[in-house]
């Protein structure tokens, strides 16, 4: 007894030996063009890195803000008032250089009075690299660390911590 699905298929795909039949499939034709990661293009702003950066940086023990004093006084009065913009914040003191598979950081911070900065940066870097590489797929070539300053335990803050009325 023969195949009946073998014996109607035009005689060209048995002597060539098609891929359909090398990989055991039969009647059945792929399209698109090959592997669906190529085709198309993915970018990412560099506002969306900021942002990651800026988050995973605020989540290491020892880091009290972010970005130098003047940044951290108009931005404290900007987030406060209605209608201003309170996602700027998260991405205060980062600055980040994005390219097609890479990207760099620079990172301003304040630090608790006390810790160990060497420590602190160290942490930062990791985190930072972790969130960042994990979230976006793209190699963190660097990230430089200035420590702008130190919050004293009996300093106040310079961010306002009640609503304005």
């Amino acid at each position: 007894m023969t195949d009946t699905g073998q014996r109607n298929r035009p005689q060209e795909n048995l002597a060539k030996g098609s891929p359909d039949e090398a990989a055991g499939k039969t009647g059945t034709t792929k399209r698109g063009g090959g592997d669906p990661a190529t085709r198309g293009r993915t970018t990412i702003a560099d506002g969306v890195v900021e942002k990651i950066a800026g988050l995973a940086a605020r989540d290491v023990v020892g880091v009290h803000a972010m970005g130098g004093g003047f940044a951290r006084t108009f931005g404290a009065v900007r987030d406060r008032v209605p209608g201003g913009s309170g996602s700027k914040s998260v991405s205060r003191g980062v600055k980040a250089e994005v390219g097609e598979v890479q990207t760099a950081l620079d990172l301003e911070i304040v630090v608790e009075y006390g810790v160990s900065i060497a420590d602190v940066a160290q942490d930062v870097r990791e985190n930072v690299i972790g969130a960042v590489e994990r979230m976006t797929g793209l190699e963190v070539v660097e990230v430089n660390i200035a420590v702008s300053d130190v919050k004293l335990p009996d300093e106040e803050d310079d961010e306002p911590q009640g609503r304005l009325q």
